[in-house]
């Protein structure tokens, strides 16, 4: 088993609230921190360039990583321009911003660089509180990968979830905790249309941030 450093810490890093939120969690909790990006065929490249920009202002290590077989297994509207996006979740299935598998791969991939980097502690943005539906969001899912990858590898990864049980204000007010808020509402890109900041204001992910902060901002009045 290789010596792991338990002073560092790796971010999958989409350039999003959330993800940048835990990347600025990990630069508090960590001593050094690396940031995962994948280009995976999602229609906006808007959202890598951001990525990489806002892991330059954080002053931490940058990896971008093609992953594109991750866009071309399942039809989903974040990655093929030709289907119409929910704007509501269905009831009986998923909403088709849904990427099967993505978080799967994301954070296998994430333990692979992370033991090249002899780093055993991984970092992600999902919420159980605020998952839309994506099963590949639940707590359940991390714990199970979590023991999958250590039995896999032969190592003791750590994934940690910062968000996993708070909401979208909760994120605000984490972001806002940490210095970044202005940072996070400004240079992040969270809109399923590819709009930086505020966004479109009208997609699933932009109603869920613009909700967020608006119930973080009025309870601070």
């Amino acid at each position: 088993m290789n010596m792991m450093n338990k002073d560092e810490a790796l971010v999958v890093f989409s350039g999003g609230q959330d993800s940048s939120t835990c990347l600025f969690w990990a630069k508090r909790e960590f001593r050094k921190v690396h940031a995962l990006t994948f280009r995976y065929g999602q229609k906006h490249s808007l959202e890598v360039e951001m990525a990489g920009k806002l892991a330059e202002k954080a002053e931490v290590d940058f990896h971008l990583m093609d992953t594109p077989f991750i866009g071309q297994l399942g039809a989903n509207s974040l990655t093929d321009a030709s289907i119409v996006m929910d704007q509501e979740k269905p009831e009986d299935s998923f909403p088709n911003t849904f990427v099967p598998g993505r978080n799967l791969f994301f954070l296998s991939i994430a333990a692979v660089v992370a033991r090249e980097h002899g780093i055993n502690h991984i970092v992600t943005g999902v919420s159980q509180t605020d998952f839309s539906g994506y099963p590949d969001c639940r707590d359940s899912f991390i714990k199970s990968l979590n023991v999958t990858l250590n039995l896999a590898m032969d190592e003791q990864f750590i994934i940690h979830t910062p968000l996993m049980w708070i909401d979208k204000a909760g994120t605000w007010a984490l972001a806002d905790e940490l210095g970044v808020l202005d940072i996070i509402r400004n240079e992040t890109l969270t809109c399923y249309n590819g709009i930086p900041g505020d966004g479109c204001g009208h997609c699933p992910a932009c109603r869920l941030r613009r909700a967020g902060l608006e119930k973080y901002l009025a309870s601070k009045a």
